[in-house]
């Protein structure tokens, strides 16, 4: 019971990583909100954490909008008190390069990586400073640190994504509140079922994907969450401005 009666938001808690780290941290005894922008899906995790015993509400949010993201803080708050724990994991990919990619796409993918951590910390801080503290965790990706082809967007995105986990970790470090990152290699989540549904030739391009990580398979969200728990924890709390690679050996190359 690692996260015994802590009160903690996912965002993009819906699936993939997001409801993996949902479920797991209500094993661990929090109180979770699954927030995601498809209100069925949050549904369908709190619906999965109920049945395993486990506490969770869902709620839709738009993370890139901040009168959304204001209002989730703020019923979380209302509703139980406090804000112990945010996970910023909602995110997506897209392909191109800065060439082919369109500058509208451009903009919607940042206004989910980028912008919505960003509002999501803003007001998440806010809250965690009213009762002394908190835990924020970033979902960044490997591509913060290694380039990879025809993916421009995303890869800025999580660069960005892992400086500003560092520039808030050195913020607010003084009032008792801690920002880490998790920087995922390829994980098999329902967004890569949908990349690979749309490739030409889709066992060689899934076998493509493996083959970036030298243990030659895609991660699960499961051993991504439970990284994901580590820095959530009292275990990590030595860790600042942390970026927590696990990525089958990716970047290791």
């Amino acid at each position: 019971m690692r996260l015994k009666d802590r009160i903690c938001i996912v965002t993009g808690g819906g699936s993939g990583i997001g409801r993996a780290t949902s479920l797991l941290f209500a094993a661990e005894g929090a109180t979770v909100v699954v927030a995601d922008r498809r209100r069925d899906a949050a549904d369908k995790v709190v619906a999965e954490c109920a049945a395993a015993g486990g506490k969770a509400i869902a709620m839709e949010v738009d993370v890139s909008r901040s009168a959304d993201v204001a209002r989730m803080v703020a019923d979380v708050v209302a509703r139980c008190g406090r804000l112990d724990v945010l996970v910023n994991n909602a995110g997506y990919g897209t392909f191109g390069t800065v060439v082919d990619i369109d500058e509208a796409e451009w903009e919607a993918l940042m206004a989910v990586n980028v912008r919505g951590v960003f509002l999501c910390c803003k007001h998440a801080i806010k809250a965690m400073r009213q009762t002394g503290g908190g835990t924020i965790v970033n979902v960044a990706s490997v591509v913060a640190a290694v380039g990879i082809r025809n993916r421009a967007a995303y890869v800025a995105s999580k660069g960005a994504v892992a400086a500003l986990t560092r520039a808030i970790s050195l913020d607010h470090v003084a009032e008792g509140i801690r920002c880490n990152a998790i920087s995922p290699g390829t994980i098999d989540t329902p967004y890569y079922d949908d990349v690979v549904a749309r490739a030409p030739d889709k066992v060689a391009f899934r076998k493509g994907l493996e083959a970036r990580q030298p243990v030659g398979r895609l991660g699960t969200p499961e051993e991504i969450a439970q990284g994901i728990l580590f820095l959530a924890g009292d275990e990590s709390r030595f860790a600042h401005g942390t970026i927590l690679t696990i990525d089958g050996g990716m970047t290791a190359q």
